[in-house]
């Protein structure tokens, strides 16, 4: 064979030196069909390859972890005999060329992800960062993103039946160009019901089930891992096409071929399709897998075998079966009206063998391809620093209270949820904007888990470091602030392009703090995705790693955001919290009333936060929270006014003692403080007092109407229905 020329393997996003490695590898030049299978494989999206070397700090065993990274999820022991399998993923890059099929096809690759494991998905959610609505060049696209994306996730959780939960939703100039679409599956299968994602058996047939391969989504994995230029929209053929409908057949269907015992291994065709689960399969059982693309069912004619090994068509999967059982496999998926067939066979040489009419079109090592892809070690720096401190003008807070709760970030986000099925397989005890993380049952385990996501990339990009580790911490916050302990989390970590730099030390940065912090708090990561080169013409986006945490807690009543009862005692856990004007940079009101950004995020005591969420969990285990909200995006004025939002519309008199400035007081984000009314303020402080945490009350609830007083002196007061208002339809305002 001849060499490829430069700009070929350019065009496949590959180095001279990893082309001189392929050559190396098979002693010869590659095939086109091998080149292509190398590309997708090597790529950044598949390898990890700028990522892998630090990827090794984070935590990942734990006490009840069963399965952690390596695998299509991460598996922990929920006890009775049961385990959840949980991953977050990202579809930022084809949810940019194509919406609706990119956030569609993003649940269903994540969804596939998790019943390839044998556990049935019960809930998702999604964490979405949007450009600017409102600027004149860039706010009807991103309306144009936003809706797709929210219509794409929407049409195919409640088309498959399962429900989406909870999430954020946050924008920034940063994401104009570049929208982040990160989702987040979880399931539930008993502990012996396990599978995973492992080629066995020499002999054994190698079959294909599902949908029928297109062209679409060649080259998706590949596309995911460079910037996007002016041409972006051409890439369009890149994006795969979802079916609901059959994904859940396909999910009926495996789960109980899974059942039959005939099955030795499994994997659905993700990113990379065919190539990737032949080879990671095979490698992972230390084998090789022999397969004859004739036999792959197809819906056009005439495709390539390079088109048909990089297709990303959707509702596909992969099965290894023990050999003379086959019939037992078929029979269920005749049952579901999906299509079966044998393509290939298990072999003992470890190598991914493709033929194509019986002519050998590519042959190649699978360990080579799989796990041993190029690993990079790159330059990093120190990461950007945001601008000085400014002036800060002084702003009243009976004015800014209104501004900041009608503000895209913390407005109600209804319009989005609505859309969704959030209610579907009745499992959900807690959704959206009830309490600070979603709650689903678990039937078979008279328990329930609690699910949290959250990021901030403003925080990191002041601080990668202290950002990731903030997350973290507030991730955990919102478990315990509904009763629940932390026990284990996933993550998705979002950056540019990790060839600079200055971005490569942002990731480094995150990942460090990220593992600091997960050690911590006792919860291994076990899985998650990095989606890296997040950049469009050389802009890139703030560093945005989120994390999923779950947690556990027995089935009851959660304990809401809203005031019940006037007459109760208002107390601030954690007490006030201390901030300065290098501390108030990265807050909500920095963002949307000086509209700069500056200094470093709020600081965290890592023992501190810690103490506070022990004694939370305490005081909900005793019974004496009549609601909780944490104090997060906006600060106490913003979390008093949620707490307000209930339907009998009971607000609060506070009157806090402090030394800070009326706005800081008001609206700093330091952590570590949850908002908590209670008929028992003296048994919630003497909890806290055990803790070492300061539990002041800082108020009482009232049948009317928000005050915020410091030292008697009035910093305002207003009218609930109307603070109500400007938060429930500001959404929708912006989004006609």
């Amino acid at each position: 064979m001849t060499a490829h020329a430069p700009e070929v393997i350019a065009q496949h996003q590959l180095t001279a030196d990893e082309y001189r490695k392929i050559v190396a590898i098979l002693g010869r030049e590659p095939s086109y069909t091998e080149l292509g299978i190398f590309s997708v494989m090597w790529s950044e999206h598949c390898s990890y390859k700028s990522s892998r070397l630090h990827l090794k700090k984070l935590p990942t065993r734990g006490r009840l972890v069963v399965q952690g990274p390596g695998e299509n999820a991460g598996i922990i022991d929920i006890g009775g005999g049961y385990v959840i399998a949980f991953k977050i993923e990202s579809h930022n890059h084809p949810s940019f060329i194509e919406p609706f099929q990119g956030a569609a096809t993003g649940v269903g690759g994540i969804l596939r992800d998790i019943f390839t494991m044998g556990a049935r998905p019960i809930a998702v959610l999604d964490s979405l960062r949007f450009g600017r609505l409102d600027d004149p060049k860039t706010g009807a696209r991103n309306r144009r993103i936003l809706g797709g994306v929210v219509a794409g996730i929407a049409h195919y959780g409640n088309c498959f039946g399962v429900p989406t939960v909870g999430g954020e939703c946050i924008f920034e100039p940063c994401y104009d160009g570049n929208p982040l679409v990160n989702v987040f599956a979880l399931g539930i299968c008993k502990k012996e019901e396990v599978f995973y994602a492992k080629a066995a058996g020499e002999g054994n047939p190698v079959i294909y089930v599902g949908a029928r391969t297109g062209r679409d989504g060649i080259h998706g994995a590949s596309m995911a891992s460079a910037e996007f230029t002016d041409e972006a929209k051409q890439k369009r053929p890149n994006v795969q096409v979802g079916d609901p409908f059959m994904e859940k057949l396909l999910l009926e269907a495996c789960l109980e071929a899974m059942r039959t015992g005939a099955i030795v291994g499994i994997q659905d065709m993700g990113a990379a399709g065919l190539t990737c689960s032949t080879c990671e399969m095979g490698s992972r059982g230390e084998v090789g897998i022999e397969i004859e693309l004739d036999r792959v069912p197809q819906r056009e004619t005439g495709m390539t075998p390079y088109e048909i090994m990089l297709s990303e068509s959707q509702e596909r999967m992969l099965l290894v079966a023990e050999k003379g059982r086959e019939e037992e496999v078929y029979r269920v998926f005749r049952k579901w009206g999906l299509e079966a067939a044998e393509i290939g066979v298990v072999t003992e040489d470890g190598k991914l063998r493709v033929r194509h009419h019986g002519v050998v079109v590519a042959e190649i090592p699978n360990r080579e391809l799989a796990d041993e892809a190029p690993l990079y070690d790159r330059p990093h720096t120190h990461p950007p620093r945001a601008g000085l401190i400014p002036d800060l003008p002084v702003s009243k807070v009976q004015r800014t209270l209104p501004t900041l709760l009608s503000s895209l970030d913390i407005c109600s986000k209804r319009w989005i949820w609505e859309q969704y099925d959030y209610q579907v397989r009745t499992n959900t005890v807690a959704g959206p904007e009830r309490t600070d993380a979603a709650i689903v049952r678990i039937k078979e385990t008279g328990t329930s888990i609690a699910i949290s996501l959250d990021g901030n990339g403003r925080y990191s990009f002041l601080s990668p470091r202290e950002g990731a580790k903030l997350a973290v911490a507030e991730c955990c916050r919102n478990l315990s602030t509904v009763g629940a302990r932390p026990v284990a989390a996933t993550n998705c970590l979002n950056f540019g392009n990790p060839e600079r730099p200055e971005i490569m030390a942002q990731l480094v940065e995150a990942i460090e703090g990220m593992a600091e912090a997960c050690a911590f708090f006792d919860t291994p990561i076990t899985g998650g995705n990095v989606s890296l080169y997040n950049e469009t013409l050389g802009e890139g986006i703030y560093p945005t790693p989120v994390l999923g945490i779950v947690g556990t807690l027995k089935t009851a009543e959660p304990v809401t955001i809203p005031f019940k009862n006037t007459g109760r005692a208002v107390i601030l856990l954690g007490g006030i919290g201390e901030c300065d004007d290098t501390r108030f940079g990265g807050t909500q009101y920095a963002k949307e009333i000086v509209k700069q950004l500056w200094g470093l995020p709020p600081a965290l005591d890592l023992e501190r936060e810690k103490r506070v969420q022990f004694a939370m969990r305490k005081i909900i285990a005793e019974g004496l929270a009549e609601s909780a909200h944490d104090l997060s995006d906006g600060g106490l004025a913003v979390a008093l006014a949620e707490c307000s939002f209930g339907p009998n519309e009971i607000g609060a008199l506070i009157d806090v003692d402090s030394d800070l400035r009326p706005e800081m007081l008001a609206f700093h984000e330091a952590p570590s403080r949850i908002l908590i009314s209670t008929e028992f303020p003296k048994k919630v402080a003497a909890i806290a007092e055990k803790y070492e945490i300061e539990a002041p009350v800082v108020g009482v609830t009232i049948e009317k109407g928000i005050e915020i007083r410091q030292r008697t002196i009035t910093l305002g007061a207003w009218e609930i229905g109307a603070l109500k208002t400007a938060y429930a339809q500001a959404f929708e305002s912006h989004v006609r």
